[in-house]
């Protein structure tokens, strides 16, 4: 059993980087890309959300936005810890559809780092991006999601995820 399950992680990061389940397919630019601008539009769609083994809240200060292909975009989320110490998260994401993420490309995220909120501190948190000008031309809404998890947190099986 112990073979096979270590087996399959290679076959999960294999699926997660065709799927873009994770965020995994989603390009990180290596500022070797260049944004070439579009007149063709796109809607892009905010998501926020936090594992309940984080009792921060956190939010996109814009729930939706409409950009031109391979224009650089800056968009934020607002997180706050309302506990009485530091606590540290780290942010995972993922863009549906699917597809789409392979045209996604972030420039500077939040979520390449872990991050520390004081006690009672409110921060925004910016997320820049573009989208390649080649998005194939069914795709007109894509979604940006994120959710944070306690520094250090491990599933269980018994353990809530929303």
């Amino acid at each position: 059993m112990f073979g096979f399950g270590f087996a399959l992680w290679p076959l999960y990061n294999v699926f997660c980087e065709v799927t873009g389940l994770g965020g995994r397919a989603i390009q990180v630019s290596d500022n070797n890309d260049q944004a070439v601008a579009s007149d063709r539009v796109v809607q892009i769609r905010f998501d926020a959300s936090v594992n309940s083994s984080l009792p921060w809240v956190f939010q996109a200060k814009e729930k939706t936005t409409v950009v031109n292909l391979g224009v650089p975009v800056k968009r934020l989320y607002l997180a706050m810890n309302p506990e009485g110490e530091a606590i540290t998260g780290q942010a995972t994401y993922n863009v549906t559809p699917p597809e789409a993420s392979l045209y996604f490309v972030k420039t500077e995220c939040f979520c390449f780092t872990e991050q520390t909120l004081q006690a009672n501190e409110s921060r925004e948190m910016p997320v820049y991006f573009y989208i390649k000008p080649d998005l194939p031309k069914h795709i007109k809404d894509i979604t940006l999601s994120y959710t944070f998890y306690r520094q250090g947190y491990e599933p269980t099986d018994n353990m809530a995820h929303h």
